[in-house]
């Protein structure tokens, strides 16, 4: 176990307080916070098996305050929400927040190729912080951290409609046009029964403009109307640099409000 020094104790103390949390065993929170290369150099516990415990305590945590949220979603979906909410990129912003690069001990060649900003590094140290305080504390105390470290992303994920609604979009498009309404059908199931995967199509007009693949016949639909919605669009650059003014410009009237509120 690493010896802390006054100078660390007091870094360690500040950053609970950023936390809202008091550890009874520093020497967890510092190893939540020592990066391989730190320990490698120095022969003490680095931060790896703590990330590995946070991982889990983290998707636990998550899993289950999406599955009371979001009563009525499927099991796609909900993995979908989970992938996001807990990326790489999502802790690593909060490392960024909390300003946690600051407090991991590394090497001097690694601060020097950037690992005190490196993404991947921040993203480690929060589930390792998370591992820490499960340790230390329990799993009520990592939740309530793990909340307040995500909440916001849940809401946010939530209210921008992750598992973005491509159908309405595509028939909302199609009713602009007076065209008729997408149709849907099934082209095959493949796999076993408890794991089956649906291939659908979407028909416009009775051409087919798109195609999709899910766990269930709902989220193929999704990935159908969304490969339509990609291939209108191309048609839709087609036609302008063919100069068809009167079409092009509906068209590129409706993309443009489509992509803005899908970010597509």
């Amino acid at each position: 176990m690493a010896v802390i020094s006054p100078e660390r104790e007091a870094e360690l103390h500040e950053l609970q307080k950023k936390l809202g949390v008091a550890f009874l065993h520093l020497p967890l929170l510092n190893q939540s916070l020592t990066h391989s290369s730190f320990g490698h150099e120095q022969k003490i516990s680095d931060n790896e098996r703590l990330e590995f415990l946070g991982d889990a305590v983290l998707k636990l945590v998550i899993s289950d305050y999406l599955y009371h949220k979001f009563p009525d979603r499927a099991e796609g979906d909900l993995t979908k929400f989970r992938a996001t909410v807990i990326s790489d990129e999502t802790l690593a912003n909060i490392g960024r927040q909390l300003d946690i690069g600051a407090y991991i001990l590394m090497s001097a060649n690694e601060k020097r190729t950037g690992g005190v900003k490196r993404k991947s590094n921040l993203a480690n140290a929060i589930e390792a912080l998370i591992g820490a305080v499960y340790l230390d504390a329990g799993v009520n105390k990592s939740r309530d951290l793990i909340l307040q470290f995500l909440i916001a992303e849940v809401e946010k994920v939530s209210q921008e409609g992750f598992i973005r609604d491509y159908k309405s979009a595509l028939q909302e498009l199609t009713q602009k046009h007076k065209w008729k309404l997408p149709h849907y059908h099934v082209l095959k199931e493949t796999g076993p029964k408890h794991r089956r995967v649906f291939w659908m199509e979407v028909k416009i007009n009775d051409q087919r403009y798109g195609m999709g693949r899910g766990r269930n016949k709902k989220e193929a639909e999704q990935r159908a109307a969304m490969h339509a919605l990609s291939n209108l669009r191309q048609e839709t650059k087609v036609s302008a640099k063919r100069r068809e003014p009167r079409e092009t410009k509906g068209l590129r009237g409706i993309f443009s409000q489509v992509r803005k509120r899908m970010k597509i």
